[in-house]
């Protein structure tokens, strides 16, 4: 069931993003369509201008050129205040300018303003030239004047416009993902909290009954070797119940050489596994001094050696190997079980993701959560191969100072 959410949530994911690339680029293309059109919107605009100009220069006929005629052609041209133009002849000289923001020269400058405006109107003409906002103007025997346009500013700004647009959006839907991430984080953490302190709570009562029952047992004259196995699984439950008991609280944390937790771990599980799986921890021949809760750490060793155990179904090898690696150091846990697929190995962390028939999927989680968060370490999937087997690595930062328990 959790394999199917966790995969349902991907192509939800997947979904997700193809409808975002969708909807963009459908935004942008209208976007893209009204640029153009505000464009040619423009360039007509232009061309009504050259045509005025072109009119009062060399009238098509001239005894139409009464006063209110030449105010009306003079009213188009006095009209664009927004589309920079430069006028030129036929030797490119410029001729007349508009709606350009002209420099004012430096005082440091001996310039007139007249020729650092001269200056700048060339510079202008020059990128014009390479662009396609040119209009040809016949002036019949007067010869040719070409006109040269920039883009108004409206039309640039709203080139701009969809590109800051989607900054915007993109930043509002990561500060959403944030937040909603933050705020489910939280409350998995209070129920993790809450359902560990719970249990060992719950556990508490019948450990403390069992403690009672051994001293009966040993009274009662029961064998002393079955009071003293019984009682190192009534130690075992106490230890389990302290485990959950520190999930949620700030563990007291102590110097201890890697070497000897990991031992410790693999000692317990090698004699409760099947006889045919074989456990080979290879430690380091010097400590590895490491700050670290005990309890937690063994639990995390046990949890993944049993992982491990399910993995191979009875039989096969489990490898572990300790070493360092500049300022950390390195465990290694190595199967020759079935193998995880490459799309679950992330998932395979997340809350009630198994693979198994059976299981709550919670034991990584925990795993993930002692090393990353209590320990400042990192757990993750080295290398794993279907049919073949899996690798775990865990980085443990090493202790700078301290001397060994």
């Amino acid at each position: 069931m959790a394999r199917n959410i966790y995969d349902i949530r991907r192509r939800g994911v997947i979904g997700f993003l193809l409808l975002s690339v969708v909807v963009v680029s459908v935004f942008l293309f209208y976007s893209d369509s009204l640029v153009k059109d505000l464009s040619q919107q423009e360039r007509e605009r232009m061309q009504i201008w050259a045509d005025a100009t072109r009119e009062l220069v060399n009238p098509v006929n001239p005894d139409s050129q009464s006063g209110s005629n030449v105010d009306f052609l003079l009213s188009i041209i006095e009209r664009n205040r927004t589309i920079p133009v430069l006028l030129t002849d036929e030797t490119g000289e410029i001729i007349m300018q508009r709606n350009f923001s002209l420099p004012e020269p430096p005082d440091s400058l001996s310039l007139s303003l007249s020729d650092v405006n001269r200056s700048f109107l060339d510079k202008k003409l020059d990128e014009l030239r390479n662009s396609p906002n040119v209009i040809e103007i016949d002036m019949g025997e007067a010869g040719k004047q070409w006109l040269y346009y920039e883009d108004s500013k409206v039309l640039r700004s709203l080139g701009f416009y969809p590109y800051v647009q989607l900054l915007v959006l993109l930043a509002f839907v990561l500060i959403v993902y944030y937040a909603v991430s933050s705020t489910k984080r939280a409350e998995q953490n209070k129920v993790w909290v809450g359902l560990s302190k719970e249990t060992a709570h719950q556990l508490g009562t019948p450990i403390s009954s069992l403690m009672a029952w051994m001293e009966l047992l040993e009274e009662s004259g029961v064998s002393p070797e079955t009071v003293a196995e019984m009682n190192k699984d009534v130690k075992r439950l106490s230890t389990i119940a302290s485990r959950f008991s520190k999930i949620g609280s700030r563990p007291s944390m102590e110097i201890y050489d890697i070497n000897e937790i990991v031992s410790h771990a693999s000692d317990y599980m090698s004699s409760r596994i099947s006889r045919r799986i074989r456990l080979t921890l290879m430690p380091w021949h010097e400590p590895l001094i490491v700050t670290l809760s005990p309890p937690l750490t063994e639990w995390v060793m046990e949890n993944l050696i049993k992982n491990a155990v399910d993995a191979m179904e009875g039989s096969g090898k489990i490898d572990i190997a300790i070493r360092p690696e500049k300022n950390k150091a390195i465990i290694e846990i190595s199967d020759t079980g079935k193998g995880i697929a490459r799309k679950n190995q992330k998932a395979i962390f997340n809350p009630g993701f198994t693979t198994k028939s059976r299981g709550w999927g919670l034991g990584l989680t925990l795993t993930k959560r002692i090393i990353e968060e209590y320990h400042g370490g990192l757990i993750y999937v080295k290398k794993s191969e279907i049919g073949v087997g899996t690798t775990f690595a865990i980085e443990l930062p090493m202790a700078e100072n301290g001397s060994l328990k």
